[in-house]
């Protein structure tokens, strides 16, 4: 009887048919998903920073001052140096306060760069920049456990070529609000309601938006309430916990001020009210006929998008977040073009795209997303280094 053969040798790893190499696809499936979530979408922040460097080079601009020196981040630079207290008076004589402007970004800033050799200014991309991370790794985690893995990662990767996605990359505070949100949500989906109230809290800090994140939870414990006629006590505290950031800093600017409705009037005075609409209608109806059809066909695509996720049922706390963040960034007397912007946290519009892409072979999605990617950060660098961002 002959002796046994031996055992055949592991399979090599996938090559390159031309050049012998490791294939990138096979090298892709072995990371761990996450970890290319974060990793696609830095990737895709950072060819935004790189058409930014080659566009400022070409135009002998400062892009990096674009980033962190100019805009909203100079008034969260100035009240993480100099505390509350400075207004700016326009030549029409309005009156803007920096009490419009959320605590914890500036205090994060100002922490950073005591113990850190940066500036205030410089601290402030740092916590953006890693917030961005963070928020694309939330959005993972959500997009997975609604829709699988891959659905997660191109939800990740998608956000990061979002129209106005250059906002990320400066020192403001939508990732640093969206990483706050994205975790919350998530820990609302895992049942952990203590932990995504306090995460509420930090993001109540951070932006107003913060009320739509408060109505997730406060709706979501409700139709918990009502379908199991009993609530949790971790839901009660979690949902009480939630609000708690953002009324803090409506009391303090209360307190401050000597006015039940301090803040609201000092959203006021930078033109924020909410209106119900009424600025979004008055600004459609001065437009040229043909921009004014042009931006109610987008407002129709936003319906239709926001009808996609309804329809998707994706869970509650992400929907009710999402039409939430969208809603506070139509009713308000704001200007036009910062809306794109406002809406930026609400990732959830991006599911249905990410679940669709999800359904294709890697080498259809890989171009398109590169494609996307290049768009955003040639609008990105067209934006910062022209006008400055919307």
């Amino acid at each position: 009887m002959p002796p046994p053969s031996p055992p055949s040798p592991p399979s090599p790893p996938a090559l390159s048919r031309h050049t012998g190499a490791v294939s990138p696809l096979r090298t892709l499936r072995t990371l761990n998903p996450a970890v290319l979530a974060v990793g696609g979408y830095a990737v895709t922040r950072l060819i935004g920073l790189a058409v930014l460097a080659i566009a400022s080079a070409v135009t002998g601009e400062d892009g990096l001052h674009r980033l962190k020196g100019r805009w909203d981040s100079v008034w969260y630079v100035r009240i993480a140096e100099n505390g509350y207290g400075y207004q700016a008076t326009l030549p029409n004589g309005d009156v803007h306060p920096d009490l419009a402007f959320f605590p914890l970004l500036p205090a994060l800033e100002r922490g950073l760069s005591a113990v850190l050799p940066l500036d205030a200014a410089t601290a402030g991309l740092l916590v953006s920049w890693t917030a961005g991370l963070a928020a694309a790794w939330g959005m993972y985690r959500c997009g997975e456990h609604a829709f699988g893995t891959r659905a997660g990662i191109l939800l990740a990767v998608l956000w990061g070529v979002y129209p106005t996605a250059f906002v990320q990359s400066m020192a403001y505070t939508e990732t640093l609000f969206t990483a706050f949100a994205a975790w919350s949500l998530y820990a609302v989906l895992r049942g952990r309601w203590i932990l995504a109230g306090a995460l509420c809290v930090a993001a109540g800090l951070t932006r107003p938006t913060a009320v739509a994140l408060i109505a997730a939870l406060g709706i979501t414990a409700l139709v918990t309430l009502v379908r199991d006629r009993r609530l949790p006590l971790r839901t009660v505290a979690g949902v009480l916990i939630a609000p708690l950031g953002w009324l803090a800093y409506i009391a303090y600017v209360g307190v401050r001020e000597n006015s039940a409705t301090a803040y609201f009037d000092v959203q006021a005075a930078w033109g924020n009210s909410i209106d119900g609409g009424v600025a979004l209608a008055r600004f459609i109806a001065g437009l040229p006929w043909p921009a004014a059809l042009g931006l109610c066909a987008a407002l129709a695509l936003l319906g239709w998008l926001v009808a996609l996720c309804v329809r998707q049922r994706q869970p509650l706390p992400v929907l009710v977040f999402t039409i939430g963040v969208v809603f506070v960034s139509l009713v308000g007397a704001a200007y036009f073009g910062s809306r794109p912007r406002l809406m930026m946290p609400a990732f959830g519009l991006l599911l249905p795209p990410a679940v669709a892409l999800a359904r294709l072979r890697v080498r259809t999605v890989a171009p398109v997303l590169a494609g996307l990617a290049l768009a955003s950060a040639v609008y990105g660098a067209f934006t910062l280094l022209g006008s400055g961002p919307p």
